[in-house]
C-alpha cells in the first residue's frame, strides 16, 4: 500500500473504524452468549490488526487495548480464568504490541517519505516552470502527464519566452523517462531561457541549445548516439504573420482550424538536439495562423501511448470528437481522453501537450476629438 493510499484512508478513518469496533462488540457477544468452552475471543487480535491497515499506531493501539479489555471482561464472567485462558489473554496482548509497533514503524517511514517526495517535487516544479496563461496575443494551456507515478515531471519538457515582437516556444522529449531525465530536460531549459530572448532566428537557437548540450557530459555516451533531445521550437509574431517553425526531430504542430487538424508542409526535421548536428541540417519552415486557429504541441509520449490492445492513440481522429473551445479545453479534453484511451493512465512514456491561440490585438481607442475653442 503506498503512502498516499493511506493517508487518504486516514482522512476516511471516522467510518473505516467501525468495522473493528462492531468486529470486537460481537466476538465479545458471542463469547459470552455460548458455553465457557467455546474460545472466540482470540479472535480479537483481528481487530487491531484490521485497524492498522488504514490508521496509525494511537489508534491502533486504542484498538488493541480495547480488544485486551473484551477479552478480560470475558473471562472474567466465566469465573476464574483458566490456565489456557490466561495465556490465550497474554498472546493477544503480545501479538497487539507487535501490530502496534509496526504500526509505529510504517507511520515513521509514512513522516520520511512524504518529506522527501515534498522535496522532490519541489524540484521538479522548479526545473519545469508553469507556462504564463498569456504571453503577448497568445493564449496557452499545457498539460503534463509522468510515466512514473510518483513523479510530477520527467523526460519531456516545454518552455515560453518572450522577444520584443515576437514569442517563442520549445517543446521537447529527453531520451528515456521519469526521474533520470529530469536532469538533461533541465539543462535545456536552462540554455532555452538564457538565449531564447536574443537569438536572432531559430536555427541560432537551435545551435546554442545543441552546444550546451552537446559540450556537458551526460549519463550516456552522447558521441555513440545514446543521449539526446528532440525539440520543437516555434517564433509567433505579435502581427498577423506566420509562425517560424524549426524541428529537431521532434513531431510536428498539427493546426486545429474549424475542429479540424492540419498539419502544416514543413521541412525534415534536422537531427536531434546534443548530437553537434543540429547546426549543419536545420531548416525553418512557416506556417500561416488565422485568429481562432489553435496550435496543437505534443511529445512522443502521446503518439506512442496505447490502448490494452497495442493500438497507438489516433491523436488526428480525436481531435475531431473534441467539442471546440479555446487551448486550455483543448489539452483538457485530450489528457481525459489519453488517461482513458490507455486504460487509466498506464503511459509508457512521460507525455506532454501544449496548446496556443493567437489572438489580434485590440484596436487602439480613438483619440477624443477637441471641441470648438
Amino acid at each position: 500500500m503506498s503512502f498516499d493510499l493511506l493517508s487518504a484512508r486516514e482522512g476516511r478513518r471516522p467510518f473505516w473504524i467501525a468495522g473493528p469496533l462492531a468486529l470486537i462488540a460481537v466476538i465479545t457477544l458471542v463469547d459470552v452468549l455460548t458455553p465457557p468452552q467455546v474460545r472466540l475471543s482470540p479472535f480479537l487480535v483481528v481487530a487491531p490488526a484490521i485497524t492498522a491497515s488504514f490508521s496509525g499506531a494511537r489508534l491502533t493501539a486504542a484498538v488493541a487495548a480495547l480488544a485486551l479489555g473484551a477479552e478480560v471482561a470475558v473471562d472474567m464472567t466465566e469465573g476464574p480464568p483458566a490456565l489456557n485462558q490466561s495465556v490465550a489473554t497474554l498472546a493477544l496482548a503480545a501479538v497487539s504490541a507487535l501490530v502496534v509497533f509496526f504500526a509505529y514503524l510504517r507511520d515513521q517511514y509514512a513522516r520520511h517519505y512524504r518529506h522527501v517526495r515534498s522535496l522532490a517535487l519541489t524540484a521538479q516544479k522548479a526545473v519545469l516552470r508553469p507556462l504564463p496563461e498569456h504571453a503577448g496575443p497568445l493564449h496557452i494551456a499545457s498539460v503534463y502527464l509522468a510515466a512514473e507515478a510518483e513523479a510530477v515531471i520527467g523526460g519531456d519538457l516545454y518552455a515560453v519566452a518572450r522577444r520584443p515582437h515576437s514569442t517563442r516556444l520549445m517543446i521537447g522529449d529527453v531520451r528515456g523517462k521519469g526521474l533520470d531525465a529530469v536532469g538533461e530536460a533541465a539543462l535545456v531549459l536552462g540554455a532555452f531561457h538564457a538565449t531564447a530572448h536574443r537569438e536572432p532566428d531559430l536555427p541560432t537557437l537551435a545551435a546554442a541549445l545543441d552546444g550546451a548540450l552537446a559540450a556537458t557530459p551526460g549519463p550516456l555516451d552522447r558521441a555513440a548516439g545514446e543521449d539526446f533531445v528532440t525539440a520543437l521550437l516555434l517564433d509567433v509574431p505579435d502581427d498577423a504573420g506566420p509562425v517560424s517553425c524549426l524541428s529537431c526531430g521532434h513531431p510536428a504542430p498539427l493546426v486545429v482550424r474549424g475542429g479540424l487538424p492540419v498539419e502544416p508542409a514543413l521541412p525534415d526535421p534536422a537531427p536531434p538536439l546534443g548530437l553537434g548536428l543540429a547546426t549543419l541540417y536545420a531548416r525553418t519552415g512557416s506556417f500561416a495562423l488565422g485568429p481562432d486557429d489553435i496550435v496543437l504541441l505534443c511529445t512522443d509520449g502521446v503518439l506512442e501511448a496505447r490502448d490494452r490492445a497495442g493500438t497507438f492513440y489516433p491523436l488526428p481522429d480525436r481531435i475531431r470528437t473534441w467539442p471546440g473551445g479555446d487551448p486550455q479545453s483543448l489539452v483538457s479534453y485530450l489528457r481525459g481522453d489519453l488517461l482513458h484511451y490507455t486504460g487509466g493512465g498506464n503511459l509508457g512514456d512521460d507525455a506532454a501537450l501544449l496548446a496556443f491561440r493567437r489572438r489580434d490585438p485590440p484596436a487602439p481607442a480613438p483619440a477624443p476629438r477637441e471641441g470648438p475653442a
